[in-house]
């Protein structure tokens, strides 16, 4: 029966029908078939229940204020401020890229914002300094999903909404460490990419223009002040912190800066709800169809052999964890690989007493590596669709920036404590 159920999900995903048709499918699959034994109303309850926690609102209130601050003037104000500071170092554009990436994913959350804001004005300056169009949108789609481990990401939070024992808050101050991990091996990739490239140096920045650039991006940079002080020193809880970036946003982007008007929020809102319409049906979907495949005991009886086989070793499970996650996301959005695997994979967390915060780690750094993974990585496509390149010219600079995501899973699976030390800090401080 299994079988014939995966079957049947490929099938449909062959025939273009979007994800949520498949995992819907399977679902009535498991029902009908007397895989396991639950009603329609019993599905339709769990539907409910995986989208009625009160943490998913932080979904939508984050992707609003990254959509306000992509349209408004927060990106080209973090961009000025890098490249005041770091554009005199050997590869100084594409570590200002990375950075840049970085700090925009610390204030949106979200890849592919990310790949719009930085990428567009970025693109052009990398080109006209030397550097390949291969190599260039390989780099912008890489670095951008750094926005996926440093808070907010969207995927921590759907990991946290699934996982057993993973408090959201952790997973954003967890993501910390790992991103800037990720950062700095790509900056080394870059140094070396421009030295072997002959990119001349950038002249040096004089340090009032440094003072200026910074001066004017001390608004944007009170985001992630707000997101993580606020989640770490425990006065927000990650939704009040979403309602707050959205308030800070709302500010910085109408009242201050004056790039948005009134009458632009009502479409921003629109697409904003357009995104959350997706997230939400996959993850109620998503939910209902973890819940049948436990009623099922299929997790069970997939991880069993295995359980057995790795004598509970947890650097051999999380090993494991980390490349089913990988090939998932290559193929699927991250999302849904979250919300199918997740809750395969908890007997095996379980089973070898793995901190759950830190398997979130490494879960959402494969659905980083996902995102710009062939064959349906979705910044590829964001890239296709923003820079109109075709498919192979997107992909063909990948392979070193993948390399460089897997050597970070093997330093973070084999170093837990990069994961683990700020949320265990937090712990040691608080009540």
């Amino acid at each position: 029966m299994l079988t014939w159920m995966v079957i049947l999900m490929v099938v449909l995903l062959l025939l273009g029908f979007p994800m949520m048709v498949p995992l819907l499918a399977a679902t009535m699959f498991m029902m009908f078939t007397g895989m396991t034994f639950f009603g329609m109303d019993q599905g339709v309850s769990w539907m409910f229940s995986g989208v009625e926690q009160w943490v998913l609102a932080a979904v939508p209130m984050f992707i609003f204020a990254a959509d306000i601050m992509t349209k408004g003037h927060t990106a080209n104000r973090l961009l000025d401020l890098v490249s005041a500071f770091a554009g005199h170092l050997r590869g100084g554009l594409p570590i200002t890229t990375a950075i840049s990436c970085t700090l925009f994913g610390a204030v949106s959350g979200s890849t592919q914002a990310t790949v719009v804001a930085m990428g567009g004005p970025m693109r052009p300056r990398l080109l006209q300094k030397g550097y390949t169009d291969n190599f260039t949108l390989a780099l912008i789609i890489n670095a951008s999903d750094i926005a996926l481990l440093i808070p907010p990401s969207i995927g921590m939070i759907v990991y946290g909404v699934i996982a057993r024992g993973a408090s959201i808050g952790d997973l954003f101050i967890a993501g910390i460490l790992p991103g800037i991990l990720v950062l700095l091996l790509i900056s080394v990739y870059c140094y070396i990419a421009s030295r072997i490239l002959g990119i001349e140096v950038e002249e040096r920045t004089p340090w009032r223009e440094r003072l200026t650039a910074l001066r004017q991006a001390l608004l944007p940079l009170g985001f992630p002040v707000i997101v993580v002080g606020g989640i770490y020193t425990g006065t927000f809880s990650p939704v009040d912190a979403s309602a707050m970036a959205v308030l800070y946003a709302f500010i910085l982007e109408v009242i201050i800066y004056r790039k948005i008007g009134l009458r632009d929020l009502g479409s921003i809102a629109l697409s904003t709800g357009m995104i959350t319409a997706v997230v939400f049906i996959l993850v109620a979907v998503g939910y209902a169809f973890s819940q049948a495949l436990s009623t099922a005991g299929v997790p069970q009886q997939i991880l069993q052999p295995i359980i057995q086989s790795f004598g509970g070793s947890p650097t051999l499970a999380l090993l494991l964890i980390a490349v089913a996650f990988f090939i998932g996301c290559m193929f699927v959005d991250p999302i849904v690989v979250i919300l199918i695997l997740t809750p395969l994979f908890q007997p095996l967390v379980d089973a070898t007493g793995l901190d759950p915060v830190h398997v979130g780690v490494i879960v959402t750094l494969q659905a980083a590596i996902g995102s710009a993974t062939p064959p349906f990585g979705c910044d590829i496509f964001t890239a296709m669709a923003v820079f109109r390149r075709p498919y192979f010219d997107v992909i063909r600079g990948t392979p070193p920036f993948i390399a460089i995501m897997i050597f970070a899973t093997i330093i973070l699976i084999l170093v837990p404590e990069i994961s683990l030390w700020l949320p265990s800090l937090g712990h040691q401080s608080g009540p």
